[in-house]
């Protein structure tokens, strides 16, 4: 029989045992904290830094939320070796891990993040062998639904355009892109971070902008590598890549040629475009292509479209494309035909063109067919920009008279001139200029300048 002191007994053992969990627990709490910076932290330092040696790794302050089950870093910075790439983090939080995980010192390695989320806020990158920033205001991954959502990417010359075509006595290609809204959905993350293959079901890119300005006047470097095409790019790349398709929407291009320092570049734009990407990869058959479809408005005044064909299996740079260009006024191309070929089209209207081009070895062949009324053009002066002055009259003459096409309309029988792409690939031609100076000698050789 249960006596009345031994009631007394137990419940003063389960009370005592019951505030020593409790003051264990408030003790764990409260110097868990401190187990992560002092035990953890290092620990996970020491690994990244075992496991790739040729980087370094430092981690700031570490804070964890139980109710969230979610680790905070004040900040986190990467860095290679040997000094030559940096990467910076203002912000680091990383939930979804296993406390068990936590517990041992991040021991399991990569596997303990199979459904961990990370969100980075602030992200920089550069290089020292690089003239190029890259900065991201926000980046979330989730190896749980395998995507990664990205906001205001940036990627540009950290110390300004002039500064960066000073850095070399030749001729040098700017890129500046700003993406506000990335995302990717049904990507390997683990493959990838372990470097076995970039796979991942689709790519979607929302308002992308990109501006590329080429500075003319200066001469090709002599002796350079020239910029890799799709088709070597894909086969440059050491590991599987397939990405089933990438979607971009309401994007925005500007390509210039700058021919004089602080002159106004010749340049060519494309707004609201449109393009699909699908069969992206390095390895195939000699059938499987990767198909890009797009349209966008050219010169704020017609609508081109555009269906390009890239063998998957090819190392050589070999592609296939064709579309269409709607009704314009030509005048449209004076931004690009005013600076770099000292003409500026009077009057002009397009009625329609089409194009179809076939690139073997780097080397581009087709034909443009365009249809157009009432061309008249002037020759200006290369610094004033005016038509003025008795040889730019007398050369416009000439030319309106009896060199240029001023209509081409089919006749009774519907022929009519069809233009003759011929360009080849030359040693710094990058792959949006090789594509326009294609079309571009198809249009030389319609209006016969």
């Amino acid at each position: 029989m249960v006596t009345q002191h031994s009631k007394k007994a137990a419940a003063s053992i389960g009370l005592i045992i019951g505030a020593f969990v409790l003051i264990c627990a408030i003790a764990f709490f409260l110097f868990f904290n401190s187990f992560l910076n002092n035990v953890v932290k290092p620990r996970l330092t020491d690994a990244i830094n075992k496991g790739y040696p040729s980087y370094s790794i430092s981690i700031g302050h570490m804070h964890y939320s139980l109710p969230r089950n979610q680790l905070d870093f004040d900040s986190v910075a990467l860095g290679a070796g040997n000094g030559t790439i940096t990467a910076t983090v203002s912000r680091f939080s990383l939930s979804g891990i296993g406390r068990l995980f936590l517990l041992s010192g991040g021991k399991r390695g990569i596997a303990g993040f199979t459904r961990a989320r990370f969100d980075a806020k602030g992200l920089r990158m550069g290089s020292s062998g690089s003239p190029y920033a890259f900065l991201c205001k926000r980046l979330r991954v989730s190896t749980r639904d395998s995507t990664v959502e990205a906001d205001s990417i940036n990627y540009y010359p950290a110390a300004g355009d002039e500064e960066f075509f000073k850095g070399s006595q030749y001729r040098r290609t700017r890129f500046t892109v700003v993406i506000p809204r990335c995302t990717v959905r049904g990507l390997a993350l683990i493959d990838l971070l372990q470097g076995k293959r970039y796979c991942t079901r689709e790519i979607q890119i929302n308002g992308a902008a990109f501006d590329i300005l080429v500075n003319k006047e200066k001469p090709a470097a002599p002796e350079t590598s020239s910029p890799l095409m799709p088709n070597e790019l894909l086969s440059a790349i050491k590991g599987d890549v397939a990405i089933d398709s990438l979607i971009l929407s309401d994007g925005k291009l500007k390509y210039g040629e700058r021919f004089a320092v602080g002159a106004e570049p010749a340049f060519v734009t494309f707004e609201d475009m449109m393009v699909s990407a699908k069969g992206i990869a390095n390895h195939g058959s000699r059938k499987s292509l990767l198909t890009i479809r797009g349209q966008g408005k050219f010169m704020h005044a017609g609508t081109m479209k555009v269906l390009m064909e890239i063998p998957v299996s090819s190392p050589e740079f070999s592609i296939h494309y064709s579309g269409s260009l709607s009704g314009m006024d030509l005048s449209a191309l004076n931004s690009y035909l005013e600076p770099g070929e000292q003409i500026r089209i009077k009057s002009g209207t397009l009625q329609s063109a089409t194009y179809d081009v076939a690139i073997e070895s780097g080397h581009a062949g087709g034909s443009l067919r365009a249809i157009y009324t009432n061309l008249n053009f002037a020759v200006i002066n290369k610094s004033s920009g005016s038509e003025k002055g008795l040889s730019n009259r007398i050369v416009s003459f000439i030319a309106n008279t009896f060199k240029i096409r001023t209509s081409n309309v089919p006749d009774k029988s519907g022929a009519i001139k069809i233009g003759k792409v011929d360009f080849s690939r030359q040693r710094d031609t990058t792959f949006l200029q090789f594509l326009w100076f294609s079309i571009r000698s198809g249009i030389k050789d319609v209006v016969g300048y």
